[in-house]
């Protein structure tokens, strides 16, 4: 116990001393918050970098219109809990001003078009530093990312192209127009979050412990029934005891058979698992360079 308390104490410092670098180098930063545990971690890590003060940036929301209702709920009563300040940027006011098209068919999703809502949003607001949950064990792309990932004018990351990291020394300099993502828990794994959950008794959606819900099988992943997702004629829904190991769109975010109800129980189950978080999700399917793709576009 002593052993995983130390460990999780050490992330901690080394995550607080991230954000505040950020802090220090950066003249404009924001958190990029979706409503995850990771966010949520990062979220609450920044409170304490600069407690007794407020957090100091505001915490931005890429909104896809096809979220999880309980996000929302969680999302307003957590800035409402801290006096801090949220900026939203709508994927739908994206299409409207037809800056994306909606994607059609029965795997339509709108994460894609998330990368264009962001880099607007970061592009009207003048954010010169993007603070992210994003870890290097979710997935092979992410394991390139350094602390902090430089973006050049049109948002674009090139994994070739990242500046070394000895000792722990950021270097944030960029020209204007560039920006940065900053990742302060780029060291943590899954079972680390969920531990720190446990440790710091964060409250977390709903969506991340057992309940039963209306769920369809496609391509290996439970799928939560809802408007936003086209079901094949042999598709058929039935009401499982299920849980979230990640929340994002619904389109793409997959559910796991479980009946753990609590923090400690799901740090077991995550112990024991082999599949990692992001298996279920539909959006890392697409293609075997998926999120790499992506993320050179913009994406978190």
């Amino acid at each position: 116990m002593s052993f995983t308390l130390n460990h999780l104490k050490s992330l901690e410092s080394e995550a607080i001393y991230v954000i505040r670098e950020a802090a220090a180098q950066f003249q404009n930063p924001a958190i990029l918050f979706s409503g995850g545990k990771d966010s949520i971690a990062v979220t609450y890590l920044a409170k304490k970098a600069f407690y007794p003060a407020p957090i100091p940036f505001p915490l931005v929301h890429i909104d896809t219109g096809h979220n999880f209702r309980e996000t929302l709920d969680y999302r307003d009563k957590l800035v409402a809990k801290l006096g801090a300040k949220l900026i939203v940027a709508s994927v739908q006011d994206s299409i409207n001003q037809s800056r994306v098209t909606e994607e059609r068919g029965y795997n339509a999703s709108r994460i894609r078009l998330q990368t264009t809502t962001l880099l607007d949003a970061i592009e009207k607001y003048k954010f010169d530093c993007c603070i992210g949950g994003a870890r290097r064990d979710e997935e092979k792309a992410r394991a390139k990312e350094r602390f902090f990932s430089h973006r050049d004018e049109f948002g674009q990351w090139d994994p070739k192209q990242q500046r070394p990291e000895l000792w722990n020394l950021f270097n944030g300099r960029k020209n204007v127009g560039e920006h940065f993502r900053v990742f302060p828990i780029s060291n943590w794994t899954e079972l680390d979050v969920w531990q720190y959950i446990g440790m710091e008794n964060i409250e977390l959606p709903s969506l991340y412990f057992s309940h039963r819900r209306r769920v369809f099988e496609r391509d290996g992943a439970l799928l939560a029934e809802s408007p936003y997702i086209p079901m094949k004629p042999t598709e058929i829904v039935e009401e499982r005891v299920i849980r979230f190991r990640t929340i994002g769109d619904i389109t793409s975010t997959g559910a796991a058979l479980s009946g753990a109800t609590t923090v400690d129980q799901i740090i077991q189950e995550v112990a024991a698992t082999r599949l990692t978080e992001r298996g279920g999700r539909a959006d890392d399917k697409r293609s075997e360079t998926s999120m790499e793709d992506r993320k050179k576009e913009g994406y978190f």
